[in-house]
């Protein structure tokens, strides 16, 4: 029997592989090149920590499953990242069996400190084989890296690659077939890290130092051409400008990169919806089966996918800046101002796209390491002003306040955009007020590693962005549809009985709790129509123009009925009404859509329900004070 029949019996589900290294040492480059599109995303049981995991092949045919780890710099956990690494390589994760070999990926540039990781993973009773990554970079600096006496030195295969080109992958598939690496992982005995401080511990970075003095491999790299760039990108007054003229670009992106295929996407979607109900208008599913389909599936589906140009366009910019290794550079320049609210500059990317959308913000906190902090940014995310709010924005500004300038300016964009600004200040308040409540006395640090500059990899972008539309379609896409089916219902039955003047709305579920919301809201000035309108905005805030719409009986949509509604709702309502409308979408409820995607980044239902109800608190506190404020006034 062969070693690999061996480790299959004992472990089951075929070889496993784990990918190990610090961060930004290449090896989610080196992971999709091996796999390439076998890949599978999920995360690890109890946590929101992502799992990747795919398969590759060695040079003699074999398949292997291979697990890519989240980076860390030790196996001593600061993180939950870090901490599902050591759990994996010890073989206490939930739901996941221990590694057969592991895959220590090391920057050759910076090998004293890489090595260290390695020793750690090697008393673990682990077979490793060491991928010398970045070797090429290594050669460029002069810095010299003998593969052949680190494998000598360590007892493992060390294998020199350059992950971004492919280069040394087949001499790494190779050094998978040996029969000895298998034999040794039937044999290898589970054995704990040792603790941070131990005398082992300490041993491990003694070694390092003798090895490479030794090997001659100990020179720190000169001043190179990133020393220059770096002076430039991260000087106290140059980079804040640089960084903001890049945020400005992305900010840019997002709203006019992703307008035309967004309006595609919804002609798509309306033209869809109108085939489908003139074939099933003559048929037997005419009625409540053909609104089900067209009001309800369709429109639903359309509603979340209109969202995934936002998304490409913005993960596109972070991965880019990821794979070139400014990422982190910008977080740290922004450290500081994000740190006066408690926060860390790693939040201020999230925060800036939720501006085009609160989704794919809350989709990017993945790249916080802390769990505090991610959890915060995903409280204050919906604060920033989203384009679903600027129907309503526009709707309400064009009724009640007049075209004139002030000072030089529009008055109708100066309240626009203290609209925006009132959503950051709001934002960064209760991000303080949170810090005071969960940070105690806790001393903020922020610990990152200034990588090397890459020109960014097509392949890893592109599988990137892949995995990125595939994950917002499969965990935000059907709890969307099901809540948009769900308000498709309250809204459509029971229908109007004979001889009903009012909207069919009004006589439906939708319209009697609508009838139920207009007592809690008449403190802040909103009639029935309006509380009525809340409802199925609640799928998404644009919705609330349309049901307003059909709420007075109109019978035009999209943009008619914006410009129908504004001379009916100047004449219905009171100036005061529509400020404490504006200042109720200031800090609005979330739509669904965003409820569901932090549903399912955080894996329960604790930090929806904290968000709709800290929001909705918000909401009716700033209109009410709108409302009676500007009744005294006026």
């Amino acid at each position: 029997m062969t070693a690999e029949a061996i480790v299959h019996m004992q472990r089951g589900h075929g070889p496993l592989l784990a990918l190990v290294g610090n961060p930004n040492c290449g090896k989610t480059a080196l992971f999709n090149r091996l796999t390439g599109s076998r890949q599978k995303v999920a995360n690890y049981a109890g946590v929101t920590v992502e799992r990747k995991e795919g398969r590759m092949a060695t040079t003699a045919g074999r398949s292997l499953r291979l697990l890519d780890l989240p980076g860390t710099y030790s196996l001593h956990p600061r993180s939950p990242d870090e901490r599902v690494t050591r759990d994996v390589l010890t073989g206490h994760a939930a739901g996941e069996r221990r590694p057969d070999v592991a895959l220590c990926v090391v920057n050759a540039t910076h090998l004293r400190r890489h090595l260290r990781l390695v020793l750690a993973v090697q008393r673990l009773g682990l077979p490793v084989v060491v991928v010398l990554n970045m070797i090429d970079i290594a050669q460029r600096r002069g810095l010299r890296v003998d593969a052949e006496a680190l494998s000598r030195e360590l007892g493992v295969p060390v294998i020199a690659t350059v992950a971004t080109k492919g280069l040394g992958l087949d001499e790494l598939r190779a050094a998978l077939d040996e029969p000895g690496l298998w034999e040794r992982s039937a044999r290898a005995v589970a054995a704990a890290p040792a603790p941070a401080g131990s005398p082992e511990d300490r041993h491990d970075a003694e070694r390092v130092h003798d090895l490479l003095d030794r090997l001659g491999m100990a020179a720190e790299h000169p001043a190179q051409l990133e020393d220059r760039v770096d002076a430039v990108l991260l000087h106290r007054v140059a980079g804040p400008l640089l960084l903001a003229a890049l945020l400005f670009l992305m900010f840019q992106a997002v709203f006019a990169w992703a307008q035309a295929p967004m309006d595609a996407i919804k002609e798509a979607t309306e033209w869809l919806g109108t085939a489908v109900g003139q074939l099933l208008a003559s048929s037997v599913l005419d009625g409540w089966p053909r609104s089900l389909l067209v009001d309800g599936v369709i429109a639903g589906a359309g509603g979340v996918v209109v969202f995934l140009p936002q998304i490409v366009i913005l993960f596109f910019f972070i991965l880019v800046l990821e794979e070139s290794g400014y990422l982190p550079r910008a977080a740290f320049l922004l450290d500081r101002i994000m740190g006066s609210v408690g926060l860390s500059g790693r939040s201020f990317i999230p925060l800036l796209s939720s501006f085009a959308c609160a989704i794919p913000g809350i989709m990017a906190t993945r790249t916080i390491a802390n769990p505090r902090d991610r959890r915060i940014t995903m409280l204050i995310a919906p604060l920033m002003t989203c384009s679903a709010r600027l129907p309503v924005y526009a709707l309400l500004i064009g009724a009640f306040i007049p075209r004139r300038e002030v000072g030089g300016f529009e008055l109708q964009g100066l309240v626009l955009f203290g609209l925006y600004v009132a959503g950051i200040v709001s934002a960064f308040v209760v991000a303080w007020v949170l810090k005071r409540f969960t940070q105690g006395a806790q001393i903020r640090t922020l610990m990152m590693e200034l990588p090397n500059y890459h020109w960014p990899d097509p392949r890893s972008i592109a599988i990137g962005l892949w995995q990125r539309v595939v994950i917002f379609m499969r965990r935000v896409g059907g709890v969307i549809l099901t809540m948009t089916i769900l308000l498709w219902f309250l809204a459509s039955f029971p229908g109007a009985p004979e001889g009903a003047t009012a909207p069919a709305i009004e006589y439906s579920f939708a319209g009697r709790i609508g009838a139920l919301l207009a007592h809690v809201f008449a403190p802040l000035g909103f009639n029935w129509q309006i509380s009525i309108a809340l409802v199925p905005g609640m799928a998404a805030r644009e919705v609330m123009v349309s049901s307003l719409g059909t709420v007075y009986a109109l019978s035009a949509t999209g943009e008619e009925a914006a410009q129908a509604l504004m001379p009916v709702l100047a004449q219905a309502w009171s100036l005061p009404t529509a400020l404490a409308l504006l200042a109720w979408f200031v800090f609005a409820p979330q739509c669904l859509s965003t409820l569901a995607t932090v549903k399912r980044e955080t894996g329960g239902w604790k930090m929806p329900a904290l968000m709709a109800g800290y929001l909705f608190a918000l909401a009716y506190g700033a209109a009410f004070i709108t409302y009676r404020v500007a009744s005294a006034l006026l």
